[in-house]
């Protein structure tokens, strides 16, 4: 792991367990274990810092879903493989809770809104093909429908989280909807 990755997952710790307002670079410095100053050197301005948060959120949430995507040819298949995508973000609470104070900065942050959109738009690059060839006919769309029903059950789970959490259900439902499959 690099200093700078070692860094922005310290400032994702701390925005995940004290909220955007305790998001500084004393308290990065901190929560990695490096001395005063160590994360302004990558990251100049808080600014800054929240934008590599935004990458290094993306990097993360890429490589877990490359662990989890085995088989997503079909729509159960896919359907379970974002269902495991979303109880594994469920499980990492502190990461997912750093995403979601990210996306409530981009609300009155106009830059980061669009470095959100851009994430947004180099994921799609990758999964509407995905979501193509399960049968959709309006694969950027039907991206959009996933990614907010993703979201949607993530938010619900943190803010009032149920032992028996089972995504793989709503987002197999919505697929199937989305696809004009008949219920299983």
């Amino acid at each position: 792991m690099t200093r700078r990755q070692q860094v922005l997952d310290a400032a994702i710790r701390v925005l995940g367990t004290t909220g955007p307002r305790g998001l500084t670079h004393r308290a990065v410095d901190a929560a990695a274990g490096l001395p005063e100053g160590s994360s302004s050197n990558h990251f100049r301005t808080r600014d800054a810092l929240v934008a590599g948060v935004v990458d290094r959120l993306l990097e993360r949430e890429t490589e877990l879903w490359g662990r989890l995507a085995d088989d997503v040819s079909t729509p159960d298949g896919f359907a379970t493989a974002v269902g495991r995508l979303v109880e594994e973000l469920a499980r990492e609470r502190v990461l997912t809770l750093a995403r979601h104070a990210v996306f409530v900065e981009a609300a009155v942050r106009p830059d980061l809104g669009r470095r959100i959109a851009d994430a947004h738009r180099r994921i799609a690059g990758w999964a509407a093909p995905l979501v193509r060839a399960l049968g959709s006919t309006d694969p950027p769309r039907d991206f959009r429908l996933l990614l907010a029903v993703v979201d949607g059950l993530l938010t619900n789970q943190l803010a009032n989280p149920q032992p028996d959490f089972a995504p793989g259900d709503a987002v197999r439902t919505v697929l199937r909807g989305m696809l004009g499959l008949r219920p299983a």
